[in-house]
């Protein structure tokens, strides 16, 4: 029994392997293959022979595999070579893996449990020639071995085991109730069907900062608009505020101290009014101003007066009262050209200018 006692050592020198972090769960079924050689129990008077394997198994976990395995030896008698004796069998075998990430080669121990069947032939006593025995029992296996990855498609899994053979009607060994046996083999591991993608986590959300939101849809983002509040159709300026916009009719201008049309100007409102009617949502205040020549009463009525002419015409040439507000005076109080010079002296071409109207956009 020295064979048992060397695989007793052997075993128990693993067991103590080091454990190791567990490698991605890969939990497909696969088809094991293995061949190797059957170191027989002595007291068989059996030859050691080879033997094979087929099985299907999967991992259960990620350092436990479960395989259910067929097995088959056809060993000669050591004294009587024309004398038959074969085993074989069926074993449900649990491996401890010790998985180590970037290892390619990871330590395991086996557990089995099956059935073991034997056909014995035997001497006849008479003429007859030999007879046959075939009985089967319980059988137990302890083992361990080393295994690759599946990184390569195929693993490949070299083994060492003691299996317990319960065989209690050995003809040729009737006072041996069990007998025990070592296997050593080297087999593959084939796994069915696609690698396992490994899930990636989605992103986690990213609130959006002030600068991705424009809640009130004016163009201008939450950082940087002052005006959160602006209304659809405003026209709005780089701090999101509504800026007023002025359509200066150039040319409407009028002559000193006059307020009515002159006839230059009246080709440039009309060009005004179809604007105006071209874009019926547009809504406009007119306005009319002065020059600085005169007093402040007397100018705000005269920018009043001028006003009106231009509403006057804009209404009578299709524009609705209702898209007009106004008309407006504003007198002399929004220049936009100086009326003096530096000096003080009077300046008559800015003073022109200042003689306008117009049309201020409110939407």
């Amino acid at each position: 029994m020295n064979k048992k006692i060397l695989t007793a050592a052997l075993l128990g020198g693993l067991a103590f392997a080091q454990a190791a972090s567990a490698q991605e769960f890969d939990d497909r079924w696969y088809l094991t293959g293995s061949a190797g050689f059957n170191f027989q129990d002595s007291d068989r008077t059996t030859n050691d022979a080879p033997f094979v394997t087929l099985g299907l198994g999967k991992f259960i976990s990620p350092n436990w595999s479960l395989d259910g395995e067929l097995n088959y030896q056809n060993p000669n008698f050591d004294a009587n070579q024309d004398l038959n004796w074969s085993q074989y069998g069926a074993s449900l075998d649990l491996r401890r893996h010790f998985v180590q990430e970037g290892r390619g080669w990871n330590p395991y121990l086996l557990f089995g449990l099956g059935y073991q069947k034997s056909e014995e032939e035997f001497a006849a006593v008479d003429a007859n020639g030999p007879r046959e025995r075939k009985d089967g029992g319980f059988a137990a296996k302890l083992g361990a071995g080393l295994q690759t990855t599946f990184d390569k498609r195929v693993a490949v899994r070299a083994e060492v085991a003691y299996r317990a053979d319960f065989d209690d009607k050995s003809v040729a060994a009737p006072s041996e109730d069990w007998f025990g046996d070592v296997l050593a083999s080297v087999g593959v591991v084939i796994p069915l069907g696609p690698a396992p993608v490994a899930a990636v986590p989605a992103p986690a959300p990213v609130a959006p900062s002030c600068a991705d939101l424009d809640d009130d849809g004016d163009g201008v983002n939450n950082c940087d608009d002052k005006c959160p509040d602006s209304q659809p159709g405003q026209t709005i300026g780089p701090d999101g505020c509504p800026v007023p916009v002025s359509i200066d009719l150039k040319g409407v201008n009028f002559d000193f101290d006059k307020a009515n049309l002159r006839p230059d100007a009246v080709a440039i409102l009309s060009e005004a009014s179809q604007i105006l009617t071209r874009y019926p949502d547009l809504k406009v205040e007119v306005a009319g101003h002065t020059d600085s020549k005169g007093s402040d009463e007397y100018n705000q009525k005269l920018s009043e007066r001028r006003a009106t002419a231009v509403y006057n015409y804009l209404t009578s040439n299709g524009v609705a009262a209702s898209r007009l507000q106004g008309p407006v005076g504003y007198g002399e109080s929004r220049p936009i050209a100086p009326n003096t010079n530096a000096d003080g002296s009077d300046n008559p071409e800015g003073r022109a200018k200042n003689r306008r109207t117009e049309l201020n956009v409110q939407n």
